[in-house]
C-alpha cells in the first residue's frame, strides 16, 4: 500500500512516514500543497494523509481539487484544526475521516486500515480466498488454517493482488505499490519476490499473464 503523507512540520512528517513504514506502508512525504498536488498528479496512492495548514496551497483546497477531478482516494485529514466547524468543513470538503493532533499512531493505523478497507468493498478485515487468508492488522498470512512467514515486499504484492482477484497487475504497477521515491528498485526485484511467494504458497496462487503481469486466480 502506498501513501502520501502531506505534512509541513518535520518533526511530525518524520515520525509518520517511520511509523507507518514500520507498519509495512509505502510512504512519500511533502512538505507543501503544490508539492502534494504534483506527487497525485505523478502518482496513485492508495490513501493521503493531509494537514490542512499548508504552504503553497492549504489542505482545504487540495481536496477540492482532487475531488473536482474525480479523483476518489480515500484522504485522512490529520491537523490541530479541532473545532466542530473545522471538522464538519474538512469532511464536507471530501476528506474520509478526521484526526485531530495529537493523536495515537495505533489509531491513526485503525483508521488508515479502515479506510482501505471500504475502498476495496470490504466489509470484514480479513481478506479471505479460498484457504488462504491475509490480516492487513497482524499482517498475518494463513494457507489451509497454517502461518506462512513472508517479508514485508512479499506481504505487500500478496496483499494487492488479493484486493482484486482475476485482475492481472503489472511489473510496473506492483513496484509504485512497494517503493517510494527514495528506495532503490532492482531490475528483477518484483520477479524474486513472485518467486519466492509461489515456493512459500504453491504454484498455483499466483499466476503469469502473459505480456501483462501477474495475478491472483478467482476462486471456482
Amino acid at each position: 500500500m502506498r501513501l502520501l503523507v502531506v505534512e509541513d512540520d518535520a518533526m511530525i512528517g518524520a515520525g509518520l512516514r517511520t511509523g507507518l513504514r514500520q507498519d509495512g506502508y509505502t510512504v512519500d512525504w511533502v512538505r507543501d500543497g503544490k508539492a502534494a498536488e504534483l506527487a497525485t498528479a505523478t502518482t496513485a496512492y492508495d490513501a493521503i494523509l493531509l494537514d490542512l495548514g499548508l504552504p503553497g496551497r492549504s489542505g482545504l483546497e487540495l481536496l477540492a481539487h482532487w475531488r473536482r477531478q474525480q479523483n476518489p482516494v480515500p484522504v485522512l485529514v490529520v491537523t490541530a484544526r479541532d473545532s466542530v466547524a473545522d471538522r464538519v468543513q474538512g469532511l464536507d470538503s471530501g476528506a474520509d475521516d478526521y484526526l485531530v493532533k495529537p493523536f495515537d499512531l495505533d489509531e491513526l493505523a485503525a483508521r488508515l486500515r479502515a479506510l482501505l478497507r471500504r475502498r476495496g468493498g470490504r466489509a470484514t478485515p480479513v481478506i479471505a480466498h479460498g484457504t488462504l487468508s491475509l490480516d492487513p492488522a497482524s499482517r498475518e498470512v494463513r494457507l489451509g488454517g497454517e502461518p506462512v512467514n513472508l517479508s514485508a515486499r512479499e506481504f505487500g504484492i500478496l496483499h494487492a493482488l488479493l484486493e482484486n482477484p482475476g485482475v492481472p497487475l503489472s511489473r510496473a504497477q506492483l513496484e509504485e505499490r512497494l517503493y517510494g521515491w527514495d528506495e532503490e528498485i532492482g531490475s528483477n526485484a518484483v520477479e524474486v519476490h513472485i518467486h519466492a511467494l509461489r515456493r512459500k504458497l504453491g504454484s498455483d496462487w499466483i499466476r503469469n499473464v502473459r505480456g501483462v503481469g501477474y495475478m491472483v486466480p478467482r476462486q471456482p
